[in-house]
């Protein structure tokens, strides 16, 4: 076929710009496309990567009712070491350290707990693991490391929760008009209906008149509190 000159002038002139930009073009569709194709692998690999987390801790759920405490807790740490982005691992971890406290390791449940407030992405998951780290520390009587815990920043919603837990410490330490401060709070958050504000009421009501306590000699005030740490465990 025929071309006149100005049809062989325009063809001349594409033939050069293809041979200068030709290559580039081809290499930014190939990068769309690798792009492309990258995307949807990790997207399959996310999806596959939380079935597998989904499946272990079924199996974790399983060995925790038929209470099997060292399967939970080695799968527990299967969950942390190969899906720690996933809140299998977290609600995994908690778990596990459940397990460690009922069998009196608060050393491992201590460091479960701390995992979990590292490396959680939900702040509701981050906080209940501060919530029961507290506790623990309690239990160890380490009072001042337990309250700086609930000190941390935490959802509106554990307000309550952290508050009554406080009032447990203080009463523990024999501050029993700030522990009846920190209960009211608890109180306050509390819906009237529930039983668990009736237990807060029960506390308050073993604390009895603060200011007569307070009042009272060092040993006469050293005497058995409201029975705040073993409410906490639970």
């Amino acid at each position: 076929m025929a071309y006149d000159l100005e049809e062989q002038e325009q063809i001349a002139a594409i033939k050069d710009w293809w041979r200068k930009y030709g290559n580039i073009l081809s290499t930014g569709a190939l990068v769309v496309m690798v792009g492309v194709a990258g995307t949807q692998a990790w997207r399959y690999y996310r999806a596959q990567q939380s079935g597998s987390a989904a499946m272990l801790y079924s199996q974790l759920d399983t060995a925790e009712k038929t209470n099997e405490a060292k399967k939970v807790q080695e799968i527990a740490a299967t969950l942390a070491a190969s899906h720690a982005g996933t809140a299998y691992a977290s609600m995994g971890a908690l778990r596990a350290a459940k397990s460690f406290a009922n069998a009196n390791d608060l050393a491992n449940a201590k460091q479960r707990l701390q995992w979990v407030v590292d490396n959680a992405k939900e702040d509701e998951m981050r906080d209940v693991a501060r919530l029961r780290l507290a506790g623990v520390l309690l239990d160890e009587k380490k009072f001042d490391e337990a309250l700086k815990l609930l000190d941390t920043k935490h959802v509106a919603a554990f307000d309550g929760l952290y508050a009554d837990l406080r009032g447990d410490i203080l009463t523990a330490q024999n501050k029993r008009a700030e522990a009846r401060a920190a209960y009211q709070i608890a109180l306050e958050k509390a819906d009237v209906r529930s039983s668990y504000r009736q237990l807060v009421e029960i506390k308050m009501d073993a604390l009895g008149d603060t200011k007569v306590a307070e009042a009272k000699s060092p040993a006469a005030s050293a005497a058995p509190a409201a029975p705040a740490a073993a409410e906490a465990k639970k």
